[in-house]
């Protein structure tokens, strides 16, 4: 695939390996990048656009349409997630290329959004010089993360935090990307100005300003839980840029997840309804 590189800046850029998600039904698309930027464009942003690698084991057909910078890969980055009950069992069974943040064309280095999204350790989490976002929001599970020589995969220190939580505009993880430690995410929180914790079907917390409040999930029959933390992230950086109001984006980005999981892969992408019905409805 040639790169695509349109004139003007972005809307939404999100930066991260695509993955090759090996599920029961075959191999299938996935990857922080792949399910923010459908997020994004499903959430009417004009302009949306990936810079990402990978190889050619895996189909970009469903981002038919997203301006997309491939770096080429002998192959994808590929997961194995095995799923019991809550708990998730993930291995990773190969890794594409390294992405370098040069290969950000210039026209895209002043997006409204910068979506730095690793999920394997790819990417550098500081913007260089000449990047200028409205906001820097970070998903840092890939830099949370280690995998031993069969694959498995399990939480490591994320360093060079610092700087990176320093920086960043909003910072969205799980509860798993920490392996539940209450006292690191209370680190982290005191170190980033908003930083939300995802935890599945109990919905989200919020840390900001030294407050933190829990938004609760509404109950739904849960099909494929794969995608829901990135379409969370990417709901919540839009809903905050336009809103301003961290308490109202974690309100309708846990919505919007919680629809995600009754349908299975990218199908989980937001409707047009429930983008409707998640901005009107408030969460008691």
């Amino acid at each position: 695939m040639p790169d695509i590189v349109p004139l003007e800046p972005l809307d939404y850029l999100v930066v991260g390996h695509v993955a090759r998600d090996l599920t029961p039904k075959g191999p299938q698309l996935g990857g922080t990048a792949a399910y923010s930027a459908l997020t994004a464009r499903a959430l009417g942003l004009r302009s949306v656009g990936i810079v990402t690698a990978g190889g050619p084991d895996v189909s970009f057909e469903p981002l038919n349409g997203i301006p997309i910078v491939k770096i080429e890969s002998e192959s994808s980055t590929t997961y194995e997630n095995i799923y019991s009950g809550q708990r998730r069992t993930q291995y990773l069974r190969a890794q594409a290329s390294r992405i370098e943040l040069d290969r950000v064309p210039e026209p895209w280095r002043t997006a409204s959004i910068i979506h730095l999204a690793p999920i394997a350790n790819e990417v550098d989490s500081t913007l260089p010089n000449g990047f200028s976002p409205t906001l820097l929001g970070l998903t840092p599970q890939g830099w949370m993360r280690q995998w031993d020589s069969n694959g498995l995969v399990s939480p490591c220190d994320w360093t060079n935090s610092e700087s990176a939580l320093a920086g960043a505009g909003a910072v969205v993880l799980s509860r798993e990307d920490v392996n539940g430690d209450d006292l690191l995410i209370e680190h982290l929180a005191g170190q980033t100005k908003i930083l939300v914790v995802t935890e599945g079907a109990a919905g989200a917390v919020l840390y900001w300003h030294g407050d933190r409040r829990r938004f609760r999930a509404p109950t739904v029959r849960e099909v494929d839980a794969t995608g829901a933390g990135d379409i969370f992230a990417a709901a919540f950086f839009i809903r905050y840029l336009n809103t301003r109001d961290p308490w109202e984006a974690t309100r309708f980005a846990t919505l919007l997840a919680s629809h995600s999981v009754e349908r299975a892969g990218l199908d989980g992408i937001p409707t047009q309804l429930e983008i409707e019905q998640s901005s009107m409805v408030v969460i008691p």
